[in-house]
C-alpha cells in the first residue's frame, strides 16, 4: 500500500520538473510530456497533481500579472503547490461584491495544495481566481471520494459561502480559461501521465511474470508483446502531437491532442485487459503492485470524456487536417 500524498511529495517531483510557463515549442513541450510521463509511470495518483499543478502555474503566467507571476514563482519556489478547479457542484459557484459562494466537484488535491486556480460565475461570464488555500480554506466533503483507484489524489467537493476575496485574486478576463489551444490542448499533459501509467502495467506484468517463473511461457510472452505494442503506441500518439503543437494552427494542433487522447484511451483499456489476464487472481490482491496501478488507470483513463474526442478527429480526418503518416 503506498503512503498518502503530502504537499511536500507533490513539491518534489514538481520542483524536478522546473517548468512554470507554457512550453515555448515543441521540443519544450516533449520535454514537460516526458516528465509527467516519468511520473506516471511511477505513481499515477501522483502525476495527476503534478499534471494540475502545472495546469496551474502555466495559467498564472499566461494571464496573470506582472505582480501575479511574481508572487507564484516567489511561492512555488518556496514550496507551494498549484492545482485547477473547474467542475462545478449542482449549486455553481459565483463571485458577488468580491465574496464567493458555491462549490467545486472533482477538487483534486483537496486538503494538499496550497493555491487553487478556480473558475467562478461573474456578470461578464466565466471568470478565473487564484485562492489562497490557507488564508480562505473551503469547506471539504472528504466523504464524497471513495473510489477503487486514484483515492490518494484527495479529489473531493468543496465550496465557500462568502469568502471575502481580494481584487489581486482575479486573474485575467472573462473567457481567458476557454482560450484555445491552451484549454483542450492542455490535454495533452494528463495524456502523457496516462501513458506513463501503461508503461508502468508493462513494467509490473514482466515482473510479476520474471519473478513466478512464468516469463518463458509461450502465452504470456505473446501478452508481454502485445503489451509493449499498445504502450509504445500510447508514447508515440503524445510525441506526435506534441511534435505538431504550433499555436498558429489551432485546428491541426488540437486534431491531434484528440487523436492522442484517443489513441492513449483505448491502449490504456487494452493494456489492462492483457495486464490481468497476464497476471490473474494476484492482481486482485491489495498488497501486489499491480493492483494499485490497475485501479487507478482504470480510473484515471475515465477523466473526462474520452469518446468525446472521436468526432473532433472525424472531421479532422474528413477535411484533411489529420492523416497517417511516418
Amino acid at each position: 500500500m503506498r503512503l498518502p500524498l503530502t504537499r511536500d511529495s507533490v513539491w518534489t517531483s514538481v520542483s524536478a520538473l522546473g517548468e512554470f510557463a507554457d512550453p515555448a515549442g515543441p521540443d519544450a513541450w516533449l520535454a514537460l510530456l516526458r516528465g509527467l510521463y516519468a511520473i506516471g509511470r511511477t505513481d499515477l495518483p501522483l502525476a495527476r497533481l503534478v499534471e494540475g499543478h502545472v495546469d496551474a502555474s502555466q495559467i498564472v503566467m499566461r494571464y496573470g500579472s506582472p505582480e501575479q507571476q511574481a508572487s507564484i514563482g516567489t511561492l512555488i519556489e518556496a514550496g507551494a503547490v498549484l492545482g485547477v478547479w473547474n467542475a462545478d457542484r449542482p449549486e455553481g459557484i459565483r463571485l458577488e461584491d468580491g465574496k464567493l459562494y458555491g462549490g467545486k466537484a472533482f477538487a483534486s488535491g483537496a486538503g494538499i495544495l496550497s493555491h487553487a486556480v478556480v473558475s467562478v460565475d461573474v456578470l461578464e461570464g466565466r471568470q478565473l481566481l487564484i485562492i489562497d488555500l490557507g488564508q480562505y480554506p473551503p469547506s471539504i466533503d472528504r466523504s464524497w471520494w471513495q473510489m477503487s483507484g486514484m483515492q490518494r489524489t484527495e479529489t473531493h467537493l468543496v465550496w465557500w459561502d462568502g469568502a471575502a476575496l481580494p481584487v489581486s485574486a482575479s486573474l485575467g478576463s472573462p473567457a481567458d480559461y476557454i482560450r484555445e489551444p491552451w484549454f483542450s490542448g492542455g490535454a495533452l499533459r494528463f495524456a502523457a501521465a496516462q501513458a506513463g501509467g501503461i508503461a508502468a502495467l508493462v513494467d509490473g506484468v514482466r515482473g510479476h511474470l520474471v519473478e513466478t517463473g512464468r516469463a518463458d511461457n509461450a502465452l504470456q510472452r505473446v501478452r508481454l508483446a502485445h503489451l509493449y505494442r499498445v504502450a509504445q503506441a500510447a508514447a508515440d500518439a503524445v510525441g506526435r502531437a506534441a511534435a505538431a503543437w504550433n499555436v498558429d494552427d489551432i485546428e491541426a494542433t488540437l486534431s491531434h491532442v484528440a487523436a492522442a487522447r484517443w489513441a492513449v484511451y483505448h491502449a490504456g483499456e487494452e493494456a489492462l485487459t492483457l495486464a490481468q489476464a497476464a497476471v490473474g487472481l494476484s492482481a486482485m490482491f491489495l498488497v501486489h503492485p499491480l493492483n494499485a496501478a490497475i485501479n487507478d488507470l482504470t480510473v484515471y483513463l475515465r477523466q473526462p470524456a474520452p469518446d468525446a474526442q472521436a468526432e473532433r478527429i472525424a472531421a479532422a480526418i474528413v477535411s484533411g487536417s489529420l492523416y497517417p503518416m511516418l
